[in-house]
């Protein structure tokens, strides 16, 4: 059996049961609503404004393994697959007696909700790509732009973090993010916020703050099969949203999404690289309200 809390944004957090783990799975907004499924990391990879913004929704976000209040383990040695995950999401929905759902991914939760599209097409009603590519990590196909020089600069040259120490942990997500921001209207109070609120969701594990800020656990799964030769089969309406300015999946892996995936609309974010900031929240919510009023 599930347990549950309420919560402040007039929602409710569930521990529920899926397959050998439990997911810590967060409902906002009138269970009679549009369902809305949003695949981050954590809970706290969508602002609580943003998902305010979802009116009419019953909006779902929910921790994966290995991160935030859900079952982790060894976030360094995950256990599990990149399908596992995507079958956690199907999990979900069952959890929650949800037939279908619109469904909104972000970076590499846009992995996850890609292939929820290919592999579980009855149980999506359309879909939202957010910051993501159409490639598991690692080498990127030569049509695609890999990382941009100055992210993987930050990358080699950044002092290192202190994981047992929170100030050095939220001191090195600013960093961080400010490069994943590529733009001078770059907010570091939110984004101390916003990792404040991931890393006050992470586990005891000393990796559980890591992978939650970083999404560190994909680097490490088994994403085969590719799924880029599968796009054509997308059936879901879809819309890929993309920063321009995004330094870590540069924009031209949007345009690929776009053009492989039939239909699919792109909506590019002037001033904002791999991030949701707040400066951004009225457009996305606007793009996905009507995305999902289908």
């Amino acid at each position: 059996m599930s347990s549950a809390v309420s919560r402040g944004l007039v929602g409710m957090e569930t521990l529920l049961p899926v397959g050998d783990v439990e997911l810590c799975v967060d409902t906002v907004g009138p269970p009679t609503g549009i369902p809305l499924l949003l695949i981050g990391t954590t809970v706290a990879t969508w602002d609580d404004e943003l998902v305010e913004r979802l009116t009419g929704r019953f909006v779902i976000r929910y921790d994966l393994r290995d991160a935030g209040r859900s079952t982790t383990v060894d976030p360094d040695s995950p256990g599990y697959t990149l399908r596992d995950l995507v079958t956690d999401a199907v999990g979900v929905l069952d959890g929650l007696g949800i037939a279908r759902a619109h469904v909104v991914g972000i970076a590499t939760g846009g992995f996850i909700a890609q292939l929820l599209a290919l592999d579980h097409p009855s149980r999506v009603a359309s879909l939202v790509l957010v910051g993501t590519r159409p490639v598991a990590p690692g080498p990127v196909d030569d049509d695609l732009p890999e990382h941009s020089p100055e992210i993987m600069t930050h990358f080699g040259s950044a002092p290192p973090v202190d994981w047992t120490d929170r100030t050095s942990i939220l001191d090195g997500a600013v960093a961080t993010a400010r490069a994943f921001s590529g733009s001078p209207q770059f907010d570091a109070g939110e984004a101390r916020a916003r990792a404040a609120g991931v890393l006050d969701r992470s586990g005891p594990h000393p990796a559980s703050a890591r992978n939650g800020l970083l999404s560190t656990v994909f680097s490490k799964l088994d994403c085969t099969p590719r799924w880029r030769e599968r796009l054509p089969e997308i059936t879901a309406p879809t819309l890929v949203v993309h920063g321009a300015a995004d330094p870590f999946f540069p924009v031209g892996n949007a345009k690929a999404l776009a053009e492989e995936i039939p239909g699919a609309t792109l909506l590019v974010l002037d001033g904002v690289g791999a991030e949701l900031p707040r400066r951004a929240h009225a457009e996305v919510a606007t793009a996905v309200l009507a995305q999902t009023a289908r």
